[in-house]
């Protein structure tokens, strides 16, 4: 039966400092080397190993799969990486605390950016340093592609066309993807598989550097999914997460 394996990059630089990090390329920090080399581990362990990757183009996702590939010794595996996997662009937020901003608009409004829907944070000036247009990754991306901010409805509906190419078709070829991406795309591959609805994605909690592994139907329709390995105390699978 089909497989496929997700996981959020290990800990980050800026996730260890509460920042609103989006398209901002930081970094791992040791724990985050530590938990991408342990996922490694846990799939060695388990039997499971994939024979194609897929990431974003942010380095904290790029690094955990290369040390998760060092660890299976399959750095020889084909990797794609597409800036459709990024992390959600928080805009304005991008570089400062949660606790700066709710000092500045308060915790309620801070909550509402974080974990609602469709509500966008504030908009970056294209003249803003932050602006994607001025990487050089993102030069071959039209106008239009390039975000100033996004919701995580926004993110869902950029990663979606990712899912539906290239990830669908590897899955219909009889491949194991492995994909290494991050909290809010992430959200958007489990919203998908598990049919979550807009309400409660937001509740939505992937821990960083574990492996979730779906097993797939003919139909590539989820049948199981778990966690590899050991999991912060109250992680729920996507699919658990409340419903109304």
């Amino acid at each position: 039966m089909p497989r496929i394996i997700l996981m959020r990059h290990g800990e980050s630089t800026w996730n260890r400092r509460k920042l609103f990090t989006g398209w901002v390329d930081v970094d791992l920090t040791d724990e985050g080397r530590r938990q991408a080399a342990d996922a490694a581990e846990v799939l060695a362990a388990e039997g499971i190993t994939p024979d194609l990757c897929f990431t974003s183009v942010q380095i904290r996702a790029i690094r955990t799969l290369w040390i998760a590939l060092e660890g299976l010794n399959m750095e020889w595996l084909p990797v794609v990486r597409d800036w459709r996997l990024n992390e959600r662009h928080y805009g304005a937020l991008q570089g400062f605390s949660k606790a700066q901003i709710a000092d500045l608009v308060g915790e309620e409004q801070v909550r509402i950016w974080r974990r609602s829907w469709a509500e966008r944070p504030p908009l970056l000036d294209p003249e803003d340093p932050r602006f994607p247009g001025n990487d050089p990754r993102y030069a071959e991306l039209a106008p239009q592609q390039l975000p100033r901010g996004e919701s995580l409805k926004d993110t869902v509906a950029r990663l979606e066309p990712a899912w539906t190419g290239p990830v669908r078709h590897a899955l219909e070829q009889g491949r194991t993807p492995l994909i290494v991406a991050h909290g809010n795309s992430l959200r958007g591959v489990v919203k998908i598989l598990d049919g979550i609805p807009d309400e409660v994605i937001p509740r939505v909690e992937i821990p960083v550097g574990r492996p979730l592994l779906y097993e797939l139907d003919d139909a590539l329709q989820p049948t199981e999914s778990r966690y590899l390995g050991p999991v912060p105390e109250g992680t729920v699978l996507p699919r658990e997460v409340p419903r109304p």
